[in-house]
Parts: structure tokens; C-alpha cells; sequence
């Protein structure tokens, strides 16, 4: 019995690229109308100032609208310490579902910390995912972070008032 593997190989490459271009045109692509919502999100890491490694811990939502403009509250936790915060700032989006989120946290209305944050949006925009790219003080200084984000959107931005 003989095999023609030439037409084999050829049949086996052809769906191979079937199913890459199926792939390819099923790839998530996000924009600003598909992400933007209500998410309500986790957050965990350290703090590293020189003395050492401080936890924290925060829980709290935040809407991200179309307009580029970023608002929320959390709760968090640093080092046993307790704060409830409010936030505002911009953010961004590319085709790609990456992104940046830059906030002012403020306690009390007093400004606390401006953090940056990349943003990577999955689930068709209904997750996202984030990791702490810079924290500063109010008095300019840096303070190294190694926090990331968890966050669900809970409302549609069209389902926003």
C-alpha cells in the first residue's frame, strides 16, 4: 500500500491555515466602547520601602467611562493600617487589550498617591487584569510596588447613568 504523502502534507498545511485564519479573525479586539463599565476589583502585593516589605490588600470598584476619565472608591489595607480611598484619573486602551490607568488616590480628600498602572482586558472586555507600574508620593518621591489587580466589570457602560 502505497502513501502519497506530498498530497498529505499539502491537505494538512491547508487546514493549518484554515484554522489559523479562523483564529485570527475570532482575535479579541478592544476599544474604548467595548471595555469601558463598572468593575468591581481586587488588589494584592508589597510595599518595599527600605525598611522592609509592607502588605496590602484593597477591595473596591471603579468606573472606567468613555471619555477617558477613570473614577472609584476602595478599601484598603496596608500593613494593618485601614483606609477607605476614593480615586480619580485617565486611562487608556489599545486594539490590542492593553492599556494604562494612571489615578490619584485621595483619604479624606487629602491626595495620598498617584499610581500607574498596565492593563490587560480579557473575557471580551469583561476582565481585567493589572500590575502596579509606579507608585509617587505626593512629595514627588517613588515608593517600589509589586501589586496586581483582579477586576470583573459588573455594569456595561451603556447601562452606566
Amino acid at each position: 500500500m502505497k502513501r502519497n504523502f506530498g498530497s498529505t502534507i499539502l491537505v494538512l498545511i491547508g487546514f493549518a491555515l484554515y484554522v489559523g485564519s479562523i483564529a485570527t479573525a475570532h482575535a479579541q479586539q478592544c476599544s474604548v466602547a467595548t471595555v469601558a463599565g463598572k468593575f468591581g476589583f481586587t488588589a494584592t502585593g508589597s510595599l518595599l520601602p527600605p525598611t522592609g516589605p509592607v502588605l496590602i490588600a484593597a477591595v473596591g470598584n471603579t468606573t472606567i467611562k468613555l471619555d477617558g476619565t477613570v473614577s472609584g472608591t476602595e478599601a484598603r489595607n496596608v500593613g494593618g493600617g485601614f483606609a477607605n480611598e476614593t480615586l480619580t484619573g485617565t486611562w487608556s486602551v489599545n486594539r490590542d487589550c492593553t492599556g494604562t490607568l494612571t489615578a490619584e488616590v485621595f483619604q479624606a480628600g487629602v491626595l495620598v498617591r498617584t499610581s500607574v498602572l498596565s492593563l490587560v482586558f480579557d473575557g471580551n472586555g469583561r476582565e481585567l487584569r493589572a500590575v502596579q507600574q509606579s507608585l509617587t508620593l505626593p512629595d514627588g518621591s517613588t515608593l517600589p510596588a509589586v501589586i496586581t489587580f483582579e477586576a470583573r466589570k459588573v455594569i456595561d457602560s451603556n447601562e452606566l447613568n
